[in-house]
């Protein structure tokens, strides 16, 4: 590290858990972020202050006026560009730095796959369930660990699922790919702007542990919040031995809530 870059994570450097080792871990990582939205945008703001080396964008969307309420990547002005475009704008003014790659599409398949393997960690932030199940399967496949999120209304969740833990459940244990949920979107039952806030914030903070191998991340813990009454619930979650993604792999547990 340089002088500059001594001055700029001093604040993170002070910190026993830490230290200069500590942030040139988070300096050498690559963060993948599916989906610069309301998740997206908190996430990739704090990692990029973090110092993360390489961040790549991935959204096949514009920005447009109804995402300014929450998606605080974007702004005004910036209404009608790319998502990736407009955030890599602003990471770049956060933290010169670090490397931002854009990606303006909706990836699935070998270009999926190509992305995930070059990653040090993944972080869901998208809004749909093919694109969780596809993101996952990848990160099983290529053991990276995967940080996910949601958030609609007042309702919100955040887990992570590492599979280089034999412990570790799956995205799929804990929605399988063959059973129907229903698709609950934005744009039709509304998102509280605080709520996509506190969860890709969180996101990021699981992320930056995950990478330094710092604290307990959520590995095997689901956390759900009601942002109305402000009340935390956590769910512990085992493996499903008939995942259909993660199902070869040893060793249960049984879920239970603490």
């Amino acid at each position: 590290m340089n002088d500059q870059q001594l001055l700029r994570y001093s604040r993170h450097i002070l910190l026993d858990q830490i230290g200069i080792e500590g942030q040139q871990k988070i300096m050498r990582s690559h963060a993948l972020l599916i989906g610069a939205g309301g998740l997206g945008s908190p996430a990739a703001l704090y990692l990029a202050s973090a110092g993360v080396g390489k961040i790549t964008l991935v959204d096949d969307d514009n920005v447009d006026l109804t995402n300014l309420q929450r998606q605080i990547l974007h702004t005004t002005a910036r209404i009608g560009q790319p998502k990736v475009t407009s955030g890599k704008q602003t990471l770049e003014q956060i933290n010169p730095d670090i490397e931002i790659v854009t990606v303006q599409e909706r990836v699935s398949g070998e270009r999926l796959d190509q992305l995930v393997q070059s990653a040090t960690i993944v972080l869901d932030c998208c809004d749909n369930f093919t694109t969780r199940h596809a993101v996952n399967q990848a990160c099983v496949k290529h053991a990276i660990p995967l940080v996910s999120g949601a958030a609609i209304a007042f309702d919100g969740q955040i887990s992570v699922f590492d599979t280089r833990d034999e412990d570790s459940p799956c995205y799929a244990c804990l929605f399988p790919p063959d059973q129907q949920f229903e698709e609950a979107l934005c744009s039709s039952m509304g998102v509280f702007a605080p709520l996509v806030g506190i969860i890709g914030s969180m996101q990021a903070a699981e992320a930056l542990k995950v990478i330094m191998g710092s604290g307990q991340p959520l590995t095997g813990r689901l956390l759900l919040l009601d942002a109305g009454q402000m009340e935390w619930t956590s769910i512990g979650l085992g493996r499903n031995l008939s995942c259909p993604v993660c199902a070869t792999r040893k060793n249960t547990q049984q879920y239970d809530l603490e």
